[in-house]
């Protein structure tokens, strides 16, 4: 990742992660400008490239080869990634609304999105029909879809609405795939019916009429019925009903028709054009609001109207790059002149394609290995990046340009970058916390006095008749780029200690550092950290009830953490009751560290990132309930001691011997490839020394998992011992609660006479 040591000035928000955004994520990469903070939000780490779709149908592509990783890519770019969906924009506020988190901030906005197929247009065709895009949810169906002709013996029949290259492309790419299926089984392909229907006189509209008639006499070859000037106008549940003739059932109905821009823009007040498209002017901008442009399928372009065609998109990049680099310092912007013809290589399903351009019209496999040796050389811009500008790194050089500031920014931006104070001088502003702080709603609770939005110096908590107090207190540096969703894993990391003893979560105190900067980019990120961190407190009924915030090199967030518990300390569950013949159960998969340490070098790929980041997020609270219910008799939360570590912690005060099994380890997706490349969190050494407390390690040193047994966790699951007679009810209770990779992991053994205490099983 490209960090920065100076403070942000400027915000640029990418929406959407489509083909001309990583254009300019690659070329902000190659150069980055001082001052400015790119942030892409987008529903999806893996965006697809349209170009290699049909060839990942047809089966000669894997989902990687046909995917850009947008977490490796916006590291690279020192970008911030949000992983949500954006439901509106509040132009004056200079915020994006999103779906799952608080608004995003921008100075300069760019929508790059797409068109979405109008599937309400028609009626029943949202309900009964499958949109080819967006693309992640056609894959998910189309994957089904493939499972499904496996298994059902009998006709299948495909209806595909849309007589464009997209629609004919993609009929044939799913026809050659699936009869490939059958053809692996021992089937008859004549299983499968395709339909093609347009509501144009004949396919292809756009292309030559040699196109054309190419696609038709491989359509009629292969058994595609074509049904064009037929307009579909109703689906049902398995049924389509054209304008005229008769209805025709389908098991599929695939729609690749009608696109348009989303509804929310319609709330925006752009200027849009009948199909709800962004108009813009040559700039890429927007005709309504200079700080937004748009490119790509959303866009529509007032003096130059473009085809629907992904090269569009691809083409845009450089100069909407360079645009919004010359709009934050204030220079010139440049036009964008489209090409009046393009080329377009539309396969057949099979390793063969048609070229078309104009008037001129080609086929043959060497097409298709030409566009094949196209689309790749694409892919592996976004893949294999090339050398950093020296620069990217610590302060710009002098004659680096700079983002164009208010008088009244331009002394925020000195003070910023000058020498900082120390002592309370080293504090967060007054005005800026109270600003952060005063939009969060912290969990109201009768046992808190005086809590955070009181003026006074210090929290004053009660504790209940019959109570005693639990304390605790975690902090750590940001190992994410998402503020938000780093406050809801901090404060899940913060709460585990409390749950794993069985303990109530009663009031918090934050302690956070946040790097030095505008004050309007202070507040935001504050705002942001602390919106997740609340979200997490409340669920867990923990009041926020004040903290601390300082100026630091590094955004850092921690919690003191008062919990309850019985002042009979009955339900306790300590690290030291371990029995033998209890069983050793884990409720979440483990691999954080050397995923994290992955991505710190920019080997890890974003769905791997995304699923650690999903079972950090999951609170341990309920599975600690679960675990009192059933009886545990020992319990810790996985931290940075790794899993070893922690288990030695409970079998030395336990006086037990633990026996585990290193095949049954529930591991996070990736964490196998990345300790195999020899990437490890920078605590694991310090792990590993616990290596003595291994019985018989030499037997199992080669194991793929064994590296796993040191990783350092954050907001990791709980390890606990159950009475044997509760385990496989445990467990299911467990897996039902949410934590689906709930395991036995092992069993907890008499202690031996040797000084080991852990054995491995394979």
């Amino acid at each position: 990742m490209q960090a920065s040591e100076q403070p942000v000035l400027r915000d640029i928000v990418l929406v959407g992660g489509g083909h001309s955004h990583v254009g300019v994520l690659r070329r902000f990469g190659m150069a980055p400008l001082p001052g400015v903070r790119l942030t892409v939000i987008c529903t999806d780490t893996h965006t697809p490239y349209s170009g290699m779709l049909p060839g990942y149908i047809a089966g000669h592509y894997g989902y990687d080869d046909v995917h850009i990783d947008l977490g490796r890519l916006c590291a690279f770019a020192g970008a911030r990634l949000f992983r949500d969906e954006v439901v509106g924009i509040d132009r004056a506020a200079g915020q994006v609304r999103c779906r799952h988190r608080p608004p995003v901030a921008y100075d300069w906005l760019s929508i790059n999105i797409g068109s979405t197929p109008q599937v309400q247009q028609v009626p029943g065709a949202a309900e009964h029909a499958v949109p080819v895009k967006p693309i992640h949810q056609f894959n998910q169906r189309w994957l089904a879809l493939l499972e499904r002709v496996r298994r059902h013996p009998g006709r299948t029949t495909i209806a595909v609405v849309g007589g464009g290259a997209g629609g004919v492309e993609l009929t044939l790419a799913m026809q050659y795939r699936l009869r490939a299926e059958l053809r692996a089984q021992g089937r008859d392909p004549a299983e499968l019916n395709f339909h093609l229907f347009t509501a144009s006189a004949e396919i292809l509209p756009t292309h030559n009429a040699g196109v054309r008639r190419r696609f038709e006499q491989v359509l009629r070859a292969r058994g595609v019925a074509v049904h064009c000037g037929t307009e579909v106008i109703e689906v049902t549940a398995g049924r389509l009903q054209p304008a005229q003739g008769p209805a025709l059932d389908a098991d599929e109905i695939v729609w690749v028709t009608q696109a348009g821009g989303p509804a929310w823009l319609a709330e925006t007040g752009l200027a849009l054009d009948a199909g709800g498209f962004i108009q813009v002017n040559d700039h890429l901008q927007t005709l309504t609001d200079p700080r937004i442009f748009a490119a790509g399928d959303i866009a529509a372009m007032v003096n130059h109207p473009l085809e629907k065609a992904g090269v569009f998109a691809v083409r845009q990049g450089p100069p909407l790059g360079e645009n919004l680099r010359r709009s934050v310092l204030g220079q010139p912007l440049k036009p964008y002149h489209p090409q009046r013809r393009w080329l377009a290589l539309i396969s057949t399903g099979d390793r063969h394609a048609v070229a078309s351009r104009g008037w001129f019209g080609a086929q043959g496999d060497w097409i298709w290995r030409w566009k094949d040796w196209i689309d790749r050389r694409f892919m592996r811009r976004f893949s294999e990046f090339p050398p950093m500008d020296p620069h990217a790194s610590g302060a710009p050089p002098a004659h680096a340009p700079q983002p164009v500031l208010t008088p009244e920014e331009s002394l925020q931006a000195i003070s910023a970058i000058a020498m900082r104070c120390g002592g309370c001088g080293a504090k967060v502003g007054a005005s800026v916390l109270s600003r952060a702080l005063g939009a969060l709603h912290p969990v109201e609770r009768d046992d808190v006095l005086i809590g955070l939005h009181a003026p006074d110096d210090a929290a004053v908590v009660r504790v209940p008749p019959g109570m005693a107090m639990v304390h605790t207190v975690d902090f750590f540096r940001a190992f994410i780029d998402d503020p938000y969703i780093f406050g809801k894993v901090a404060a899940n990391h913060a709460l585990g200690d409390i749950f794993a003893m069985g303990g109530e979560a009663q009031s918090a105190t934050a302690i956070a550092t946040v790097p030095p900067g505008l004050e309007s980019k202070v507040e935001d990120l504050l705002f942001q950290m602390m919106s997740g961190a609340v979200e997490v407190l409340n669920e867990a009924g923990c009041a926020l009830v004040g903290g601390h915030t300082g100026e630091g090199r590094e955004l850092a967030l921690g919690f003191a953490i008062n919990g309850l518990i019985d002042e009979a300390m009955t339900g306790v569950m300590r690290k030291g009751g371990m029995q033998p013949g209890d069983v050793l159960l884990l409720t979440k998969p483990i691999g954080t560290g050397t995923l994290f340490a992955a991505q710190m070098r920019g080997v890890a790929r974003g769905r791997w990132i995304d699923g650690a980041l999903r079972s950090m997020v999951v609170s341990n609270r309920r599975g600690a309930q679960i675990l009192r219910q059933h009886q545990a008799t020992a319990c810790t939360d996985l931290t940075g001691f790794g899993l070893l570590g922690h288990l030695v912690e409970m079998t030395r005060p336990s006086g037990v011997d633990a026996e585990l099994q290193l095949s049954a380890l529930p591991l996070l997706d990736g964490a196998m490839d990345t300790v195999a490349a020899g990437v490890v969190s920078s605590l694991q050494p310090a792990n590993v020394r616990l290596r003595r407390a291994l019985r018989n390690q030499a037997e199992f040193v080669h194991d793929p998992r064994y590296p796993l047994l040191f990783d350092p966790q954050t907001a990791g699951g709980l390890l606990a011992s159950v009475p044997a007679a509760q385990a496989t009810a445990c467990v299911a209770a467990l897996r039902a609660a949410g934590y689906a990779q709930t395991a036995v992991i092992g069993r907890v053994l008499p202690q031996g006479d040797a000084l080991e205490p852990v054995s491995l099983v394979p």
